[in-house]
């Protein structure tokens, strides 16, 4: 299991009226975790589509227990339970200051081969980094 954690702080434009995060940031502060564990194994989502391979979003699950609020630092931990294969799934665990768990979601990505459209494998750049975490 490879698990990653980002801070992220809600800004002011990311909040409705109530001060609280509109739910449709969630997805936001799930792909800067994602990024952001890439990023960590050394890779960027710009290195694989400069070598070929887009990841778009095939499933996205989110399920709010509290809200985010303005100003508050958010921790997004980002879980890869499996290592990838044709597609790739995160699990995502975001707390607030308090540490209170405030959300949970998942995502479900898919290798794209960016020429013939079509699925694909990961490179094995990225399956060697990945597996270490796997031992």
């Amino acid at each position: 299991m490879f698990v990653h954690s980002t801070k992220i702080r809600v800004r002011y434009a990311e909040t409705d009226q109530m001060g609280y995060m509109y739910y449709g940031n969630y997805a936001a502060f799930y792909e800067v975790g994602r990024v952001e564990m890439l990023r960590s194994l050394g890779m960027t989502y710009s290195s694989m589509e400069e070598s070929g391979i887009i990841m778009p979003v095939a499933e996205l699950k989110c399920k709010y227990i509290k809200p985010a609020r303005y100003d508050e630092e958010i921790t997004v931990k980002v879980i890869m339970e499996t290592i990838p294969s044709v597609r790739i799934h995160f699990r995502y665990e975001l707390s607030n200051e308090k540490e209170e768990l405030i959300n949970v979601g998942e995502t479900t990505l898919v290798f794209i081969n960016q020429k013939k459209n079509k699925p694909c494998l990961p490179s094995e750049d990225f399956l060697k980094k990945v597996r270490v975490h796997f031992s």
